[in-house]
């Protein structure tokens, strides 16, 4: 939308505030309408067709704790689901501004505002509002192939936060399946962060035992166990000034889960064998595909870790949510490999084309990748047809299991692991991310089949 052609409201106690807002927009805008008090917000948006609401975070003085403001954004939100808001706040606590992007805002300032930032603010959202975009969707990394590209609704809001959230020191908790591409997007966040030339340290921490948990995150001194041949920090100490990210964070036991609380609280790591604590500065960024309720069970997870590392979430959609994704990835990865391997121009005819967005993808963006990359390598032509395209071994072992009712479901799972760990020389952690489990799963299901 054109910004000349929107309809801005503005909702704020301070008469200072809406005369000065509404000066500087009546020649940006259509119309702008001011209102003191929130209470007629509903009679307003429903006599109005307001594309932009600019929310005031606090209605009492006395209070000030932007509770007003999130409760008139809940009902903005129920009342009009499609229209644009973008808060207002005195007061520059990121917390409180991002608690207002997770209830549903779509960006916030701060008073006292630059006016460029706020008309091209309201400039940014129009255009997103319309699907209209300068520039290619994505958000990319600069190491290798890690762009995280989308024009889907769902990851245009995704970039959206990204680029609200990266530059702050706010903990993010990605959430999504295996292989829709949260590492890449922890290691994009990173980049795009004011911490983006310090390190950027990732660590499985699914994979680690109580002993291996602590020496690998706090580090050791030499001799405090049998083979610590010499000192050697830890992940945190080795992440001081960037970011950490921890990967399979809803996998590690509740033990574990008390000794990180602890660090992240006093922002403090004592190695192994020593008394001594030592400080750290780190931007947390922890990934898990457990859904956040199931997270959220105090048996299996402590509420107060998730409160500490979940200031802000994003749910990485799979790849079937965001079919009209599939091409734009597919075509990326072709050209990715195609230069790699040596190929020349690889791209895809109508019966491949068909086939790749009618597929369901259980591994997500990473079987895709897979996919193409071997159709890339076996091709024989320039143009891929359906043929090439050979999708993972557990669907094809899901057909065999619709078509044979005299085969138990249990044997055929049995079986498609062994085939998958037979691939991969034993590698457990290459087969659980093709069978699209956590090494832990995949463990659970070892030790089920007694393989």
């Amino acid at each position: 939308m054109i910004l000349k052609k929107a309809t801005v409201l503005i909702v704020d106690d301070d008469p200072d505030v809406l005369t000065a807002v509404k000066l500087l927009l009546k020649t940006e805008v259509q119309e702008v309408i001011t209102e003191k008090n929130p209470e007629n917000l509903n009679w307003l948006l429903q006599r109005n067709e307001v594309d932009i609401v600019l929310l005031d975070m606090n209605f009492n003085s006395a209070i000030n704790t932007g509770n007003e403001g999130l409760y008139w954004l809940r009902k903005i939100k129920e009342w009009k689901p499609g229209v644009c808001i973008i808060m207002i706040t005195a007061y520059g606590d990121i917390d409180l501004a991002v608690r207002s992007l997770k209830e549903g805002a779509n960006d916030f300032i701060v008073k006292p505002w630059h006016n460029e930032k706020l008309i091209g603010t309201i400039r940014e959202l129009l255009d997103k509002k319309e699907g209209v975009k300068a520039v290619k969707s994505s958000v990319k990394s600069t190491s290798g192939d890690t762009s995280i590209l989308g024009e889907s609704e769902v990851m245009q809001d995704i970039f959206h936060k990204v680029n609200k959230i990266a530059p702050t020191d706010a903990n993010i908790l990605l959430l999504g399946e295996n292989g829709t591409g949260k590492d890449l997007m922890a290691k994009a966040i990173h980049e795009r962060s004011l911490r983006a030339d310090k390190p950027f340290v990732k660590v499985d921490v699914g994979a680690l035992t109580d002993t291996l948990f602590e020496s690998e995150l706090f580090g050791h001194k030499k001799g405090a166990y049998t083979d610590a041949r010499e000192d050697r920090p830890g992940r945190f100490e080795d992440a001081h000034g960037g970011t950490l990210f921890l990967d399979e964070i809803g996998n590690i036991s509740l033990q574990q889960q008390a000794k990180l609380l602890t660090v992240l609280q006093n922002r403090q790591v004592t190695r192994l064998g020593t008394n001594k604590p030592v400080d750290v500065d780190i931007r947390l960024i922890c990934a898990t595909n457990l859904p956040l309720y199931e997270l959220a069970n105090e048996n299996r997870f402590r509420k107060d870790l998730i409160y500490r590392i979940n200031t802000v979430e994003i749910n990485m959609p799979a790849l079937r949510k965001r079919n009209e994704d599939i091409v734009i990835l597919a075509r990326h990865f072709a050209k990715l490999y195609a230069g790699k391997y040596l190929k020349p121009s690889v791209d895809f005819d109508a019966t491949a084309l068909q086939k790749l967005k009618a597929y369901n993808y259980p591994g997500n963006v990473r079987e895709l990748q897979y996919t193409i990359e071997r159709a890339v390598i076996m091709a024989d032509e320039s143009l891929l047809k359906a043929d090439d395209l050979i999708f993972s071994i557990m669907e094809t072992q899901a057909d065999i299991v619709v078509d044979d009712d005299n085969v138990p479901l249990s044997t055929m799972e049995k079986n498609a692991i062994l085939r998958v760990i037979e691939k991969h020389n034993g590698n457990i952690t290459r087969a659980a991310k093709e069978l699209g489990l956590t090494r832990t799963a995949l463990y659970r299901r070892l030790s089920k089949y007694d393989i």
